[in-house]
């Protein structure tokens, strides 16, 4: 996939000359230009948008690094971005960067503190389904990320992880896009649900995973499930949650 010649050009002058807020490293460039310019538009904020191979020799300039990178992350990729995060920088990882392809890295998921069961999915193992239509709910609602100028469409009746006492929450709908099943991880600050049925087997599932907080060596991780498609990052509710989380104090 080609990079726009302008953002290109862009991205280019902004690495030259130290100027942009956030760098995106990412292997598919179409949907994080739309998340670039989501960001531009909601929050007065420049990003750099490059390719694993291309990273800066030193990422401590900017005030995030948002990954999206759906094929392999290289070692010394996988080294730089828990390094920043390790010297107090602002990591997002957005949908794929969490997913069984990152089995094969060694630091990667644990540092995270991640485990994608390998069982077969009715018997709890991690799974995907594409495409898929889910709702994406608020499951922290006096949270600055999920609130602050987010105007959610939809109320769903959601139990934490399916269990426990059920409550009206608000919600918007990720359509016709990807889905990731039974993540499995530690103790943090969750952020966004899902409630999702198997058209197969009618079975609901909620789940607690598809937006989370995690402080990690006095620095901070993001995830957020949502963004298969460029399209996804242009859910208004969506795109504001992911701005509110590039400019939150944490």
């Amino acid at each position: 996939m080609r990079l726009n010649p302008f953002l290109a050009l862009m991205s280019l002058l902004a690495l030259q000359l130290g100027a942009a807020d956030v760098l995106i490293v990412a292997d598919e460039i179409p949907a994080m230009e739309t998340l670039a310019k989501q960001f531009e538009t909601r929050s007065n904020v420049t990003s750099t948008i490059v390719k694993q191979t291309d990273l800066p020799p030193s990422l401590k300039t900017y005030k995030a690094v948002v990954t999206y990178i759906h094929k392999d992350i290289s070692s010394e990729t996988e080294h730089a971005l828990i390094d920043y995060v390790k010297g107090g920088g602002k990591l997002i990882l957005l949908h794929h960067s969490i997913s069984s392809g990152k089995r094969k890295n060694k630091e990667w998921l644990p540092f995270f503190q991640i485990t994608l069961p390998t069982a077969k999915f009715d018997e709890g193992g991690y799974a995907y389904f594409d495409p898929s239509t889910f709702q994406v709910v608020n499951i922290a609602p006096g949270n600055y990320i999920t609130t602050h100028d987010v105007r959610y469409t939809a109320k769903v009746t959601y139990g934490t992880d399916g269990n426990g006492h059920e409550k009206e929450l608000d919600a918007f709908t990720a359509a016709d896009t990807e889905i990731y099943l039974n993540h499995h991880d530690g103790l943090r600050t969750k952020l966004l649900g899902l409630e999702w049925t198997d058209p197969k087997s009618g079975r609901t599932y909620m789940q607690d995973t598809v937006g989370w907080h995690l402080d990690l060596d006095g620095g901070n991780a993001y995830y957020f499930m949502v963004g298969h498609r460029a399209a996804d990052l242009e859910i208004p509710a969506y795109a504001q949650i992911l701005t509110n989380a590039l400019t939150s104090k944490e």
